[in-house]
């Protein structure tokens, strides 16, 4: 069915002043000044865009789909993503990644939970792997999964400065990177290494080392969390100006627990305001993984979940509290990420992309509609597309 979005203001992401959308199938067909219906054309849905904002679908690149944590024993699992959770978000597609637990949420279960998405109506992707090093893949190969399983795109979250992690050496490292670089080269797809950079003092520094004494490019390494406290924010901010990706997390533990985090619209600010370019900066929401606090000896003392939601709760911040323009707060959760993952169908409204479109309301910016791939998820605020079991 053809879909007319009709008067909306349009950022894909940067302005293209008032515009008309013609959606057909699962593409946007034509973007125009004004698109008429003919009067005898009735099968068609026109969708009413005046006083909204009409953005792309937002792209979350680091989604434990499957649930996480497990930090503080078995009853600390956290529950699988639902549907709507996504959707209601503005989320049009998802990267899934394990974390801590690579035991008991496995390679398969990513996959499944990923085409379960895929099939609900969102778009869904993962990486191969968790914290731990030796990689646990699916084929035994980080680069046969990259090559061979189509939703599989790069590696990770692979943990780095943490007492979590296994403790990967430099070598180790530079290894993975390797290989998941031919397996990207090897498939056309973007072989990045998610990078889970934890609170130790180490930082981005095992990074750095691989960079600089092999022929591995910074660009391989989407380092993320890097807004979890002052000190590696500073480390973020001089790899940034060496040309290095950045990202941060929207979820943050709240206060009582831990209140180092910087909040990822501030941080954003920040690395302009040190003329860091906007293109290797992204947000992601770390949703459905556990927020663990620990004491200085290491031990658990408390646990949250992240959300999805506060993906956009943050570009929203940052728009309205920290006055970055629209069309820069909205690329750190739409053409980068598509950009930095060669997913050449999203993160813009262009005409022979994915229709996977957003209408935020221009006052409040509170989400109205979401589109997925051409289908009507959520209307007026609500789901009116849930998951099976939703």
């Amino acid at each position: 069915m053809l879909k007319l979005i009709k008067n909306g203001q349009v950022y894909a992401p940067e302005y293209l002043g008032v515009k008309d959308l013609l959606l057909i199938g699962s593409k946007i067909g034509h973007i125009e000044d004004r698109i008429t219906v003919p009067n005898n054309f009735v099968n068609i849905e026109v969708i009413d865009a005046k006083g909204k904002i009409v953005v792309p679908g937002f792209i979350d690149s680091h989604v434990h789909i499957t649930g996480g944590g497990g930090e503080g024993s078995y009853k600390t699992r956290t529950p699988e993503l639902q549907l709507s959770d996504a959707t209601l978000s503005g989320v049009t597609t998802i990267v899934g990644v394990i974390g801590t637990d690579g035991t008991t949420r496995t390679m398969t279960n990513l996959v499944a939970k990923a085409r379960a998405l895929s099939e609900e109506g969102i778009t869904c992707y993962a990486h191969t792997g968790s914290y731990q090093v030796p990689v646990k893949t699916l084929t035994g190969s980080i680069e046969d999964d990259i090559i061979l399983i189509d939703l599989i795109i790069g590696c990770g979250e692979i943990a780095i400065a943490d007492h979590r992690s296994s403790q990967p050496t430099v070598e180790e490292f530079a290894r993975l990177a390797s290989q998941a670089r031919v397996g990207g080269m090897l498939s056309g797809k973007a072989g990045v290494i998610n990078v889970h950079v934890g609170g130790g003092e180490s930082c981005l520094s095992l990074l750095e080392e691989v960079v600089n004494t092999t022929d591995i490019p910074i660009k391989q390494f989407h380092p993320t969390h890097i807004n979890r406290n002052e000190r590696l924010l500073e480390a973020g901010l001089q790899y940034a100006k060496k040309g290095g990706y950045v990202d941060f997390t929207t979820s943050t533990i709240p206060k009582g627990l831990d209140t180092s985090t910087v909040k990822s619209s501030k941080a954003l600010k920040r690395m302009l305001a040190e003329g860091v370019s906007i293109d290797q900066v992204t947000f992601t929401s770390d949703a459905q993984g556990s927020l663990p606090d620990f004491d200085e000896q290491g031990n658990f003392i408390g646990l949250k979940v992240a959300k999805i939601n506060s993906l956009f709760e943050e570009v929203r911040d940052a728009i309205i509290q920290e006055h970055i323009p629209i069309e820069q707060a909205i690329q750190v959760v739409t053409k980068n990420p598509a950009a930095i993952l060669k997913l050449s169908q999203k993160g813009q409204i262009k005409t022979g992309l994915d229709a996977d479109v957003v209408l935020l309301d221009e006052n409040l910016l509170n989400i109205d509609t979401v589109i997925a791939k051409g289908q009507v998820m959520v209307q007026n605020g609500k789901a009116v597309v849930k998951g099976t079991f939703e």
